[in-house]
């Protein structure tokens, strides 16, 4: 024999139960016939193993028993049963036995349980849909054993028929309403019932329900839900869509392939009046169409620049007129029209107008000006008209021509006179950079001075500004008139920050006592400077004005800066100066900054401490804040965090916003999750944003959900993502910061409940010290050192309060004494727009760079 042919006889003797190792069967599975309830047992014995073990086999699978046992039959011979109390129709099939021996698997003679019983059902009978009147077909089919099985119809509760054999078709010739069936099958053994089933009528579909409208930038999405179908599948939809204006314009009807129930609707005009509905169809007809769905579409920049532009023009003023625009090239609701104009190739100040004329004093002052106007909307304005120059009447413009030649021959002889006088004057002297030094005859020189600019003390000032110059309303005026600073009271130092729509400013104040106070001054850009831009800086100032807590940054005053040639002041809201910054470049350094110092978890807890006791406070004044993070948390000079920038910061800071539209912007990675939904601002998306202000604080500045982008928050929260626990951060904090979180914004705890947890977390860490530990820092400004280092702990002041100072914020070791304050007389005579201070070198000091050069554009999306 060859090889294969030993193979094949020794895996022949394995299945069979015999082979070389001493391996068998002496007991198989033996078939069997059961009545369905009565129990089955089958045997299985193996010789020629020590333990074996033993598995029985149904259909191809390990059957699993928690109470098989072995029963010794000799030395290496077991047996083993498997047994069924109450056999049903599951427990018929095939079995064997099976044992595994040096890798090699070991298999009984196969047997079969056969259960006899009442019959059950391969196939129950289905719900049919059919059109009335129309035929169809029912199928019931059901097996033993015992055989043979017969099956019985019945339809509406009579029956259809005899007995016909499993399987059985029943043709029905069709019904014009429901009714109700069912199928019963026999053997020798009883009758079984099959499920009732319904034949139903198809009927036009119902009206769809929920219409809805999405607006995403110009894209409008209609969607709706499917009203009941009839029994039949809906597969087409019809939308209607109609434009309101001055009358109903219906457009073409659209019809869409379903599922998915939406539609984008194309070609709409901007910031107009629609109304849409939807009728469904399946093989009956259409369904009625839902209720009307009134919306608007979203505002969009005119489309035309104005036209027939003109001007009226008289010594005393200038009247230009323009064609308004029709609601079709508005586009939207037309804020102000905007009036350029440049005068000689230079721009000036753009003019707004609410009306489409506009009335200028001074009409001589525009000869040769160039104007052109164009309409603005709450997205932005539309193009700009064709250029008007401003011209005088033809007979004005012929008596000026002779005085123009006049003074332009006066002009050429005095350039001649002008030029002899100079190169007489160069044989005799020789210039400076600050006037003529005449030398005459002999050993000395005598120096006489002659001055480059010279100015008046005693001209006229600029009238200061009152509120009554702003055009705000006299709610707002009223709140704000025990709170106006006087401009000459202030001056303005260098730049603290700077940001998109305006500037943070040092300054000192002059008090009643004449003595000075350091404090910080908000100042809006002139460039964008409007009476709404005025008016919401000013809102801000209103709200601070009733502000008393330590932990809540409180308001000075309001000053306003008359700048020479601007239609309107500049506001300047004036508030304490925070001598440590805002807390979020304050932790940024503590990690970052070239002097790197550590903060104890305390201190960190202090800080949220600080910032939860003022947002308790705001809340239980019914003020939303809609912009909490730590950039917007100061720190004063004694270490104690107050929250600041009540609408303002929108204004100021550029970092971490998301831009809607085209001015207003959001905190998205602060934001809470309904409010990126639905717009929608509670003290409890406050409490949201509180929490990630923890996590900043833990992280010492970090950005939260790094390397998630502005765009994919929404969908990172919405999968039930937060942010991690931070490195270092106890699980109880963690537990505090997550329950922020809550996607129920009634399961979030209130500041007032944050307050107590957190002051328990304080008191846990050191409850035998205050909750303000003293930090060590380097203190110059002093001018002297507490060691031979300079390096010392906080210093008490007259009142007994800490002085608190830090490394980046060093003062020089000797005080400034050359600093010229400059008044506005003087910034008028030197041709300057601002109140400001020069340096010691006599130029105004360069605005300072952030220390760390680290902002988070990255977390800016412009849509």
């Amino acid at each position: 024999m060859n090889l294969s042919v030993w193979v094949l006889l020794f895996l022949a003797r394995s299945r069979g139960g015999i082979c070389g190792s001493g391996v068998a069967f002496t007991k198989h599975p033996t078939n069997q016939t059961v009545s369905q309830g009565n129990a089955a047992r089958l045997g299985c014995a193996v010789q020629g193993l020590t333990e074996p073990d033993i598995m029985w086999m149904k259909d191809g699978e390990k059957l699993y028993s928690t109470d098989q046992m072995f029963i010794t039959l000799g030395e290496q011979h077991w047996e083993t049963y498997h047994s069924v109390k109450s056999v049903q129709q599951q427990d018929a099939g095939q079995y064997w036995c099976e044992v595994e021996f040096h890798d090699l698997t070991f298999s009984s003679e196969r047997a079969w349980i056969t259960v006899e019983g009442v019959p059950h059902f391969l196939q129950e009978p289905q719900d049919v849909s059919t059109l009335p009147n129309v035929s169809f077909n029912l199928t019931c089919a059901a097996v033993g054993p015992p055989e043979p099985v017969e099956v019985l119809w019945w339809l509406g509760g009579v029956q259809e028929g005899g007995p016909r054999p499993s399987p059985s078709v029943l043709h029905v010739q069709g019904v014009n309403s429901s009714v109700k069936f069912y199928c019963e099958a026999k053997n020798t053994r009883g009758i079984s019932v099959s499920r009732t089933g319904s034949v139903h009528i198809k009927v036009l579909p119902a009206a769809p329900v929920r219409l809805q409208v999405r607006m995403l930038d110009n894209n409008v999405t209609l969607s709706w839900k499917p009203g009941f179908s009839g029994y039949a599948e809906v597969s087409t939809c019809v939308v209607q869509l109609s434009r309101r204006a001055v009358q109903r314009w219906d457009l073409p009807q659209q019809e869409v392939q379903v599922p998915p129930h939406l539609q984008v609707l194309s070609g709409l005009r901007s910031h107009s009046n629609y109304s849409a509905r939807v009728s469904c169809i399946n093989e009956v007809g259409a369904s009625p169409f839902s209720s009307w769905l009134h919306f608007i579409t979203p505002e969009s920049a005119p489309s035309s620049a104005p036209r027939n532009l003109s001007f009226q023009l008289s010594e005393q003023h200038l009247a230009l007129d323009w064609a308004g625009l029709q609601e079709e090239q508005l586009r939207g609701r037309l804020l102000a029209y905007k009036v350029q104009w440049t005068l000689g190739g230079e721009a000036q100040e753009p003019l707004l107008f609410k009306e489409n004329r506009a009335q200028l004093s001074g009409g001589g002052r525009f000869f040769n000006a160039s104007f052109q106007v164009s309409a603005c909307t709450a997205v932005g304005c539309g193009p700009w008209s064709a250029p008007l120059l401003v011209l005088p009447p033809v007979e004005v413009r012929d008596q000026r021509s002779h005085m123009w030649v006049g003074l332009l021959l006066g002009l050429l002889v005095a350039t001649v006179v002008g030029l002899l006088l100079a190169a007489a004057a160069r044989r005799r002297n020789k210039e400076t950079q600050f006037g003529s030094a005449f030398k005459p005859p002999g050993p000395e020189s005598s120096v006489s001075f002659t001055a480059a600019r010279t100015f008046s003390r005693t001209s006229a000032e600029l009238q200061e500004s009152t509120l009554d110059s702003l055009g705000i309303n006299e709610d707002l005026k009223n709140k704000l008139q025990d709170v106006l600073i006087s401009e000459r009271l202030l001056t303005l130092g260098h730049m603290l920050g700077k940001g998109e729509f305006g500037s943070v400013r040092e300054a000192f104040l002059k008090k009643e006592d004449s003595s000075v106070l350091k404090v910080a001054v908000k100042v809006l850009k002139s460039d964008i400077t409007s009476s709404c831009d005025i008016e919401q800086c000013l809102k801000e100032a209103a709200y601070m004005k009733d502000f008393h807590h330590p932990n809540v940054i409180q308001l000075i005053g309001v000053s306003l800066q008359r700048r020479p040639g601007w239609r309107l002041p500049v506001p300047m809201v004036v508030l304490p100066f925070m001598e440590h910054g805002d807390l979020h470049t304050f932790l940024l350094l503590s990690r970052l900054g070239d002097a790197p110092f550590s903060l104890s978890l305390q201190t960190l807890l202090c800080f949220m401490l600080d910032i939860a006791r003022g947002m308790d406070y705001l809340s239980s004044r019914s003020i939303i804040h809609r912009d909490l993070a730590a950039r917007n948390c100061m720190l004063n000079e004694n270490m104690v965090v107050c929250v600041a920038d009540f609408g303002l910061s929108k204004k100021i800071y550029s970092g971490d916003y998301y831009r809607q539209g085209s001015v207003s912007k959001l905190p998205v990675k602060w934001i809470a999750l309904e409010s990126l939904a639905d717009n929608v601002y509670t003290t409890q998306s406050d409490v949201w944003a509180f929490g990630v202000t923890m996590w900043e604080v833990l992280t010492r500045g970090q950005t939260p959900y790094p390397g998630v982008e502005n765009s994919e928050v929404y969908e990172f929260l919405i999968r039930g993502e937060r942010l991690k626990r931070p490195s270092d951060c106890r699980e109880d904090i963690y537990e505090v910061m997550h329950s922020c979180w809550s996607p129920v914004p009634k399961c979030r705890p209130s500041f007032q409940h944050l307050v107590s947890q957190l002051e328990a977390l304080c008191l846990s860490l050191s409850p035998a010290h205050p909750l303000k530990e003293p930090l060590l820092y380097v203190n110059l400004e002093g001018g002297e050192g507490g060691g031979e280092d300079g390096a010392r702990g906080p210093e008490m002041g007259g009142g007994g309060a800490p002085s608190w100072s830090v490394p980046w914020q060093r003062q020089p070791e000797t005080e400034e004494k050359d600093w010229l304050m400059v008044g506005s007389e003087v910034a008028l005579a030197i041709g300057g727009d601002y109140r400001y201070i020069i340096g010691r070198c006599g130029a105004p000091e360069e605005e300072p760079m952030d220390p760390l050069q680290v902002r988070d554009d990255d977390d800016v999306i412009n849509v």
